[in-house]
């Protein structure tokens, strides 16, 4: 350390999943320098039974809940926000759990910010499965270890945050929103860094068709796109995705569906022949690097014919809804 350590306060969002036990009992047994507070943002619509605030242990004194009824992770990291008086801001997400060193090493990665330092991410690791390949669920998770700034671990100067206004509300997901918050927080010409402490992000639980759900998050990517220029994801340090490809699978199904009804034989045989291709190779992707299991097979098999139209109908949608949008702070 290079200085003194700086109080900070942990605001986790939750929508009370059993996970957030485990998230509390892990900050608990962090030893070193322990947060001033912990914020607890109840975002359920209509809460049923209490958090499990005793999974806290010795932080139970610490720890207080707000409630934010359903507005999603970036209203409520904002309501855990507003209440904060520390220096430092740490977003925590409800399914991760910090190793027990992780106070110690949080209070080296405040101790060293310089004064134009305005967040410190923490390092993600996710645990696979050593026993077999992981699913294409599995590996998806395991992106998030060279995600840039993803609020599942990342500590925010408060000041920074509050000066761009804190989070963009209208990503009503769990996604893009901490990308949105880290282009404007550099934009404003504070420094972000990666820091040296670690966070397990476990595989949460997911059914065959948590692949099909996440396409709504191209609506996302076209707000980004308005505010932030079709350039963002370099700046970002996100990855492209393959909605280019979406876009090309779906036209062709439906040229070849229009040519079908119009009688143009050959033209409808070429589109539905460009479509099949496209779709094999979407879902031969997915299914070589993974345990090719005959549920994972027959899973893959059927969203990756689903996931081309959908993400393409997400991405139509969010960049009609958000033609008009203009970046947090700005006056129409």
């Amino acid at each position: 350390m290079t200085g003194p350590v700086p109080a900070y306060t942990v605001v986790v969002p939750t929508i009370g999943r059993p996970c957030l036990a485990d998230c509390l009992r892990a900050l608990a047994a962090a030893e070193g320098h322990a947060p001033r507070g912990v914020l607890l943002v109840d975002d359920r619509p209509d809460p049923v039974g209490p958090l499990p605030l005793d999974a806290a242990g010795h932080l139970r004194d610490r720890v207080r809940v707000l409630r934010t009824g359903g507005r999603g992770p970036a209203a409520a990291r904002n309501a855990g926000l507003r209440e904060v008086d520390t220096p430092w801001t740490v977003f925590l997400d409800d399914d991760v759990r910090v190793l027990p060193d992780w106070s110690r090493r949080l209070a080296a990665d405040l101790a060293s910010a310089a004064e134009n330092t305005g967040g410190i991410q923490g390092r993600l690791r996710v645990p696979l499965p050593v026993d077999r390949r992981p699913t294409d669920w599995e590996r998806g998770t395991a992106g998030l270890e060279h995600a840039a700034w993803a609020t599942a671990d990342m500590a925010y100067r408060t000041q920074a945050l509050k000066g761009v206004g804190g989070f963009d509300e209208r990503f009503g997901r769990a996604f893009r929103e901490d990308a949105d918050l880290a282009l404007r927080v550099r934009r404003a010409g504070w420094t972000l860094h990666r820091g040296r402490r670690t966070t397990l992000h476990p595989v949460r639980p997911a059914d065959r068709w948590a692949s099909v759900r996440a396409q709504r998050g191209n609506a996302d990517d076209a707000l980004m796109n308005r505010l932030h220029g079709r350039d963002w994801w370099a700046r970002a340090q996100a990855p492209r995705g393959r909605l280019p490809r979406h876009v090309l699978v779906t036209a062709a199904a439906l040229a070849g569906c229009l040519s079908a009804v119009t009688g143009h034989r050959r033209a409808a045989a070429a589109a539905g022949a460009l479509w099949a291709a496209g779709t094999a190779e979407f879902a031969l992707a997915r299914i070589a690097p993974g345990p090719r299991t005959p549920d994972e097979i027959l899973t893959m098999t059927v969203t990756s014919a689903l996931i081309p139209p959908l993400a393409t109908a997400h991405w139509l949608d969010g960049t009609r809804r958000h033609r008009r949008a203009l970046p947090l702070g700005s006056r129409s």
